[in-house]
Parts: structure tokens; sequence; C-alpha cells
């Protein structure tokens, strides 16, 4: 049996999207803006992209900086236009002030996408109780990753959440998939395959020269060798 594991590469436009596959990406994760983390992209880069490659697509629901919703009918009607140009995956994620999971805003999202599968982004790692968000969220239609770090500060100091998350595999609220991104490099890979964990998320990673330029397909290339 293969142990090969899923590797999700950010891309902005259509160089980025080729040069990920390129390199061997399993799925994209297509943002824009991420001078704010990344947000929703227009349709027309979705639909430009979807056309060039043939790997999925999870296109990011997010219209502002931060965690917070914000305008609920905007996300909505952003998920309802990228529906019917063709997508089918989602990443998405809200949180309260206080830190709870703001249930209100994503099922109005989950119920605008009707079955298809998403990813609760990193707002777990702001949550204020990330077991209670899990469990908060177990039940919803399509919810199949988290996008973690295992700490807001980074993959460096959430190593042993990750670790342990990954223990409760099956448990009530963790039966969906974990993937590893922010601030994740090659020498976590090892603890974080020995603890089973089998998929991961790099942007900027796959971007050797900075942000300003994009994907190299080499790099993602020898992620993908990492993994394989």
């Amino acid at each position: 049996m293969s142990n090969r594991a899923l590797l999700e590469v950010i891309a902005l436009d259509v160089e980025d999207a080729i040069a990920a596959q390129a390199g061997g990406a399993d799925r994209l994760e297509l943002v824009t803006d991420m001078a704010a983390d990344g947000l929703t992209p227009p349709r027309e880069t979705f639909a430009a992209i979807r056309a060039a490659v043939d790997i999925p697509l999870r296109v990011m629901l997010r219209l502002s900086d931060g965690f917070a919703a914000g305008d609920v009918s905007g996300l909505v009607r952003a998920a309802r236009e990228l529906r019917a140009e063709g997508a089918r995956e989602f990443v998405l994620g809200f949180l309260n002030p206080d830190g709870t999971p703001d249930l209100a805003a994503v099922e109005a999202l989950v119920a605008e996408l009707d079955g298809c599968r998403w990813t609760f982004h990193r707002a777990i790692d702001r949550a204020a109780d990330r077991d209670g968000l899990r469990k908060a969220l177990a039940d919803l239609p399509g919810l199949d990753t988290y996008l973690t770090a295992g700490s807001a500060a980074g993959v460096d100091e959430g190593v042993p959440v990750l670790v342990a998350e990954a223990a409760r595999s099956g448990e009530p609220g963790y039966g969906a998939r974990i993937l590893v991104g922010g601030g994740l490099t090659l020498s976590h890979l090892p603890v974080l395959r020995g603890a089973g964990i089998d998929a991961f998320h790099i942007g900027g990673a796959a971007r050797p020269d900075g942000w300003g330029r994009p994907v190299s397909a080499a790099a993602v290339a020898e992620w993908r060798a990492a993994l394989a």
C-alpha cells in the first residue's frame, strides 16, 4: 500500500497553478491577496485556473483579513457565483470575538455549498477551545479537513498539538483529515508523518524567491519527493 501523502499548494493565478501541478501538487488552494492572508479570488480567476489544470481546486471563502465573517450575504453570494462557475471544493472558517466558532456564518455558507467538500482553515488555531470547536462543527455536511499549524504561532510550536490530535482520529470531532500548514518546513515532516498525518499545505515554501514571484515547480517537486 502506498504511503503517499496529499500535497496542497496555494495558487494565486494560472502561472502558479500550472507550476504547482507540474511539480506534483495533488490539490490547489485558490486565493487572492496574500497581504491579507488569502481572500476569495475572482470567479474569472477560478475559471481560468480550472481550464488550465486538472487537479482538484479548493477555493477560499473569505472577504477580509482576520477571522470574523463580516458580510455573510457577500460570502454566500461569492460561493453561489463560484459554484455556478464549476467550483466544487471550498475553504472557510469564522470565529466570534470570544474565539468560539461563528456557527451562524459557517452554517449559512454550508447551506449554500449544498454538500460540497470543504476545509475549515486556520481559524482553528485562534479558537478559544480547539476541542470544543471541532465538536461544534462535527456534524456539518461536507467538512472533511482542518487546515492547522497546531498553534497560532505556526508549526514549530504546534507540533505537540498536531500529534495529539492525530492520535484522536475517529473520536467525535476528530473525523476530519488534518492538513498541516503555517510555517511548515521539510524538517517537520518526519515527526508529523510518524504520527500518521498524511496531508500538507504549502504557500511560501513553494516560492523560494518570495510571494512576489510565482510558484516554483522545482520547489513543489522537492516536497512531492519528500512525501512520496
